[in-house]
């Protein structure tokens, strides 16, 4: 069953392809300036540590993204965008490249996300399942347990969702990277 965040860490339900639901924070935005000291990359990036300050609130984040309920499909957006998400995981493989850690494993994906095209350009499902295809292929570096790393290949076998799969990959994936213990 899909474990909700307490609405003090749920995020604003987004449109597609913006965070926190405000059109000028996402990707493709020009003033985002993502690692830059001032944007809305920067202004979204603090949110989103305060957010997630706590062990616990992580916990819960990955526990909700790992559950995924097919059956509210269209609905997952109350609990956190898929945009806020890629917020999250850029910012956890943004802290592990800094610290030396697994992260330079998804340091390619990092550079995309932050040109805005592969995965911010074209169709939603297109670019869910390239952005869960790549991030699949770079699973096995972050030598994460074994059920695991059985749920990342089984994404597509078990989901024809697109949503689904794409929630549940970048729950593993924070899993995997530590982002319970780390943080951002």
């Amino acid at each position: 069953a899909l474990l909700s965040l307490p609405s003090s860490l749920a995020f604003s339900a987004g449109t597609s392809r913006q965070i926190f639901g405000i059109p000028s924070y996402g990707w493709t935005s020009p003033d985002w300036n993502w690692g830059k000291p001032s944007g809305t990359g920067h202004d979204c990036a603090t949110l989103c540590r305060e957010r997630f300050r706590s062990a616990e609130q992580r916990e819960l984040l990955i526990e909700s993204l790992i559950n995924t309920d097919e059956d509210k499909a269209g609905t997952n957006d109350d609990i956190i965008s898929f945009e806020e998400i890629k917020l999250v995981l850029a910012l956890a493989w943004q802290s592990a490249r800094k610290n030396g850690q697994e992260g330079e494993a998804y340091g390619l994906i990092l550079d995309q996300m932050e040109e805005a095209k592969r995965y911010e350009s074209g169709d939603d499902e297109a670019t869910s399942r390239l952005f869960v295809q790549d991030v699949q292929k770079r699973f096995v570096w972050l030598e994460p347990e074994v059920e695991d790393k059985i749920a990342m290949n089984m994404l597509w076998y078990d989901t024809d969702d697109y949503d689904v799969a794409r929630r549940r990959c970048g729950g593993l994936v924070l899993k995997a990277i530590g982002f319970i213990e780390d943080g951002l």
